[in-house]
């Protein structure tokens, strides 16, 4: 039943990846997979078809609600890599106040997307990726609240493990009393979703005359972690023309900007080096990183874009050139290969993965990471924990 976040797959995939599956929350999630092809995502016929296969699921048992208060404990595995954190209701004010601290600037069609989705079902069905800093007493509830027999236990079809208990009784006002503790959150995934529940609040705020803040409304799901726990994996580049140079001007103009040496590694050692393959190899691009003081600059990111991107492929704004495309690092450098070697691509580039101590920073600086920065893996599965309004 619980299925890929809703943003991580395209119509053609859910569809393969439901088709068989009619309890797949990708129903919920992402309708338009039960219309007819070229369907437009957006229209009014996607929300209402996600609103019945919900009443659809709680209607034959399915999905049934907690008849207490509870918090989970979500654990996944995934190849060598761990990760526990804690399922909560987080509050919109802390959104708006900036106590959840945001990294990423939001794409308006997304949230018009999610918040008309949300209020269509009457629900929120995904989860808000957080960090919070490290923290022993943390540790210390996580480790006895995920202790015992699992609510759930699975593998996916990507083989991680995700595995949850349910908190009841006094344990819940511990975790409550120990986040009261912790001041701040970060957004490491689900921007759009925290920005559709802030907004969603406001309009159900201003058509209740009697509004006091502790509305079902008021809160949004969200999985909070112990931010050295998480793993963040490179978000890689490709481009889809060489801004009519060819290979071996290319590498003129990239050898004046940069230490270029031939038959490198597809994945960079070091941060301050940029892997990129062409023509069927593979260089290392070796750069002087930015000097201290502004974290945004630092990025290996922020460096490519600057100095190769920009002014050598001519790609100046990556959020809307049409030549540049995003691939996440879960992929692989394979992938990038491919896209080259078959066509779909003139060059690729392989970053070396942002940390997540670079991700607070920035937030804690009121800056935004430049877009297509970071890849969170494993991502959080949807299903698992539906909070109606």
């Amino acid at each position: 039943m619980a299925s890929p976040p809703y943003d991580t797959l395209s119509t053609a995939e859910a569809r393969a990846l439901a088709r068989d599956n009619p309890l797949s929350f990708l129903h919920v999630s992402r309708s338009e997979l039960d219309l007819p092809d070229g369907t437009d995502p957006y229209s009014d016929v996607v929300y209402a078809t996600a609103k019945q296969y919900l009443a659809k699921l709680r209607k034959e048992e399915h999905l049934n609600r907690d008849s207490v208060p509870a918090i989970y404990v979500y654990e996944q595995h995934w190849k060598d890599h761990v990760q526990r954190g804690f399922v909560v209701l987080c509050h919109v004010d802390d959104y708006e106040k900036n106590v959840i601290k945001k990294h990423e600037k939001t794409r308006a069609a997304k949230e018009n997307d999610r918040l008309r989705h949300n209020l269509t079902i009457d629900a929120q069905p995904g989860l808000v990726f957080l960090a919070f800093r490290d923290d022993a007493g943390m540790d210390d509830l996580l480790t006895d609240c995920g202790a015992g027999k699992p609510l759930y236990d699975f593998s996916d079809e990507n083989e991680v493990r995700h595995v949850a208990w349910r908190v009841t009784g006094s344990a819940v006002g511990d975790i409550v009393a120990a986040f009261a503790k912790v001041p701040t959150a970060y957004i490491c995934d689900g921007h759009h979703r925290a920005a559709s529940a802030w907004r969603a609040a406001q309009q159900k705020r201003a058509a209740n005359s009697h509004h006091t803040g502790q509305e079902t409304y008021n809160w949004f799901p969200a999985c909070l972690f112990p931010a050295t726990s998480l793993r963040i994996l490179p978000y890689n580049r490709v481009v889809k023309d060489l801004n009519g140079l060819d290979v071996s001007q290319l590498l003129q103009k990239i050898g004046e900007i940069c230490s270029v040496t031939p038959n490198a590694l597809p994945e960079p050692m070091k941060a301050g080096h940029v892997s990129m393959y062409v023509a069927g190899r593979w260089y290392d691009l070796a750069f002087k990183t930015a000097p201290a003081g502004n974290p945004i600059a630092r990025l290996d990111v922020s460096i490519l874009q600057e100095r190769v991107l920009g002014p050598v492929l001519g790609i100046l704004d990556p959020r809307t050139d049409t030549r540049i495309d995003f691939v996440g690092g879960v992929r692989g450098t394979r992938e990038l290969e491919k896209l080259v070697d078959k066509g779909h691509a003139a060059a690729a580039f392989s970053l070396h993965p942002v940390t997540i101590e670079q991700l607070m920073e920035i937030a804690d600086a009121g800056q935004i990471m430049p877009p297509k920065s970071t890849w969170f893996e494993p991502k959080l599965r949807s299903g698992l924990f539906v909070y109606p309004y």
